[in-house]
């Protein structure tokens, strides 16, 4: 452990101190995003030490099963090795809806050798933030996260409904942008706010979306792996709060028949790191190759790793001809209908706003991949298609339709995949194959609806 890792540490002590933590939650995000780790009493924890979890929780369906691929266990052994996590001191915040004292601290994942686990998300997002550095740049992100709130539901056979005001009636129609459609929800809003700032979060702004009980929150842009730690806290504190409520929210990319999918759409720019100039602008505030060849990368390779945006067979709902949501990766200014929209800025804050990626995403993964996506079409100098002026709805097929064409698209890629790791590829792919075969099994309502006295 080098001086500055010391010093880290030694101020999370003293924050531990100060804030009288007696509970500490150790948090691991796993391929889902979920939250794995321990909870430990403040006299068990000590940084230096970290603690251990079995390699096998990051690689487990969203139904916890592990694959019995021959190739996954190459990787995630069956006598299931140990790994080693260590407290990030930089993500420590208090969980503010204990009862008592408590702290919550995200882990990184090493091997026994001291290497990053390869196929941790956070260990990927870490692996393509080095090209950056390599590279002397630093990309910027802003995420935009839409979900929706919905009524109680304990019975997964019954259809989700939008869940009931202050008013005592549900939402029934579309109330974009409405202030009162948001008042509706105050109690609950009032504890997220609340709930953000104690963990210093940094959120924007906050809005209700086109979808019944369907809202967005906005992050400031910044660093991806705060970002990204920021999205993952987020999901975990909006969550609770909306139990809290009688109420569930959800980030499912497609939850409610007839209403638009949830997105988690992605602002991007990358800065010279010695300078803090945006390299999408050239010195006369003109667009620089930079920028065009990062479209580029997003165009080429997006369609070749869309199952890293939209992980599950409820992801491709949302990306439908007859909705919302964008089915190509054509480019534009301030033009919602396509996959890559340029939002109006001035040359400092130029950015390309990726609108493919779903809100059950990782977002550790998920920003990884855009940002790998990029960085190849600038260095690669991918030019990107001519600009699309009118509305793409109408247009092509850009992406997979499902997640079978999806794992069949993802074959074909090398360079985003070495960008990611081979490894973890290989791991995520065999959990997503695994996924698919167990919903397979499944009959659905609509197959016992009109299958099963007309065939």
């Amino acid at each position: 452990m080098d001086s500055a890792e010391q010093k880290s540490f030694n101020d999370l002590e003293h924050w531990l101190n100060e804030h009288r933590i007696t509970e500490i939650e150790c948090l691991v995000p796993d391929l889902t995003g979920v939250a794995r780790g321990k909870i430990l009493p403040r006299e068990k924890f000590t940084v230096e030490r970290g603690m251990r979890l079995p390699e096998a929780v990051l690689g487990m369906t969203v139904t916890g099963e592990q694959p019995a691929t021959e190739a996954y266990q190459k990787i995630i052994a069956q006598i299931d090795h140990d790994m080693f996590l260590r407290p990030d001191p930089t993500t420590v915040c208090v969980v503010p809806w204990a009862t008592d004292p408590t702290a919550q601290v995200i882990h990184d994942c090493y091997f026994r050798d001291g290497h990053y686990v390869d196929f941790a998300p956070r260990s990927v997002l870490r692996r393509v933030l080095k090209c950056y550095d390599k590279m002397g740049w630093k990309p910027m992100v802003a995420p935009e996260l839409e979900f929706y709130l919905i009524a109680r539901n304990v019975d997964p056979v019954q259809p989700l409904r939008p869940p009931v005001g202050r008013s005592g009636r549900p939402e029934t129609s579309r109330q974009v942008y409405s202030i009162d459609a948001v008042n509706e929800f105050d109690p609950l809003f009032e504890d997220i706010y609340d709930y953000c700032a104690a963990q210093e979060l940094d959120i924007d702004t906050l809005i209700h979306e086109i979808g019944a009980g369907q809202m967005e929150i906005n992050f400031l842009h910044g660093d991806p792996l705060a970002l990204a730690d920021r999205v993952f806290y987020f999901k975990r504190s909006l969550r609770e709060a909306a139990i809290r409520h009688n109420m569930y929210a959800t980030f499912m990319a497609k939850p409610i028949e007839g209403e638009p999918g949830s997105a988690m759409h992605i602002h991007q720019s990358v800065v010279d790191s010695a300078t803090g100039r945006n390299i999408f602008s050239k010195d006369d505030g003109t667009p620089s190759d930079h920028f065009y060849h990062f479209i580029g990368g997003l165009q080429k390779y997006l369609p070749k790793v869309m199952i890293l945006m939209a992980p599950y067979v409820n992801s491709y709902r949302r990306l439908t001809r007859h909705s919302t949501a964008p089915i190509n990766l054509q480019w534009g200014y301030d033009n919602r209908t396509v996959g890559l929209r340029l939002p109006h800025a001035d040359s400092d804050n130029r950015r390309i706003e990726n609108r493919v990626v779903g809100a059950d995403a990782n977002p550790y993964v998920a920003l990884a991949t855009t940002l790998a996506c990029g960085y190849l079409g600038m260095v690669q100098e991918i030019k990107p298609t001519v600009e699309q002026r009118g509305s793409a709805y109408q247009s092509d097929f850009d992406l997979p339709a499902s997640l079978n064409e999806a794992l069949k698209a993802i074959e074909d890629d090398r360079a985003v995949s070495e960008m990611l790791g081979d490894r973890f590829i290989e791991v995520y792919t065999q959990v997503k194959e695994a996924e698919l075969e167990e919903f397979m099994k499944v009959i659905s309502p609509w197959e016992r609806e009109h299958l099963l006295l007309h065939v």
